[in-house]
């Protein structure tokens, strides 16, 4: 029977004085946990977490006694279960969202149930904490003044391509995240769009006892990863393209390509991409033509 929720489960709630907590977990020191955090782990109300076997580890190893009903929240029920939550937020309760590692929403669950409490005026705040994107963009070496944080690239070759095709002139530092045994192949498509010569860093097992941070250029990160057994939490960090970085018409025919795969007319491919890319759109027209040819 599907696991449900009264507001009786949070014991006595006074409505309207109920509110969401995001609160970031270590990302592998548990002396990295926060006072805050420990404090609502003790005081919630109701506790939502991504894995509650996770949740039981954490609680034990901080040596908390929650006081209220913990539960699931993850990707696969976060469409039914977020309702019923702030149905308890706005009986009174106060409601702690933790995931596995790190902040909450930061591609992990969070955003549907923000967004939902936002819609029905329900008080959310946060309980900063450890980030991994913070955390490898801090070790990278790499330019911090202008970064974004692009999550994981498509897992499919063809998506992935395009996705890092539309990042090839991105001047910021970027971020993303991986799964271990799929990281020789980014690397590898990296390497591919970016170049060779790409200012990057991996680092795997952020604040954990084996840590490690591996600086380079894509080359060099592409020869590390073909001669090792890659395992645990993966971050990457890629700088930025070079503010000189030429570019001629030919380098953007594949983003022509991949927004007329999705619908557009050539004429209308080209001056997107020409807009977006300023480059010439008489001369990206030429050279989408030239190629099919």
């Amino acid at each position: 029977m599907p696991e449900t929720l009264t507001s009786g489960d949070a014991g006595t709630l006074i409505p309207g004085n109920g509110s969401i907590v995001l609160a970031a977990t270590p990302i592998g020191n548990m002396g990295d946990a926060t006072f805050r955090l420990v404090s609502l782990l003790e005081s919630a109300d109701v506790i939502a977490a991504e894995d509650t076997r996770r949740l039981q580890r954490l609680i034990r190893s901080l040596e908390v006694t929650p006081r209220g009903r913990t539960l699931s929240y993850h990707e696969h029920n976060e469409a039914s279960r977020t309702p019923e939550l702030l149905d308890l937020v706005d009986a009174g309760a106060t409601l702690l969202l933790v995931t596995d590692a790190g902040m909450p929403s930061v591609s992990d669950p969070g955003f549907r149930l923000v967004e939902a409490a936002a819609e029905r005026d329900i008080t959310v705040t946060v309980a900063p904490g450890p980030s991994a994107v913070l955390t490898a963009l801090a070790l990278s070496g790499l330019p911090t003044d202008r970064f974004c944080f692009e999550g994981f690239l498509p897992r499919k070759t063809g998506e992935r391509a395009a996705r890092l095709a539309e990042l090839r002139t991105e001047r910021r530092t970027m971020v993303f995240f991986e799964a271990p045994h799929r990281l020789e192949a980014m690397i590898r498509a990296l390497h591919s769009e970016f170049g060779p010569d790409r200012q990057a860093c991996v680092t795997r097992e952020l604040t954990k006892r084996y840590e490690e941070v591996i600086r380079g250029s894509l080359q060099h990160l592409l020869e590390w990863v073909e001669g090792n057994e890659i395992r645990g939490e993966i971050a990457v960090v890629v700088g930025g393209a070079p503010a000189d970085a030429p570019t001629e018409p030919e380098d953007h025919v594949h983003a022509v390509n991949e927004l007329m795969s999705q619908g557009l007319r050539l004429k209308e491919a080209v001056a997107a991409v020409a807009e977006d890319r300023r480059v010439s759109k008489r001369e990206l027209y030429a050279a989408v033509v030239a190629a099919r040819t």
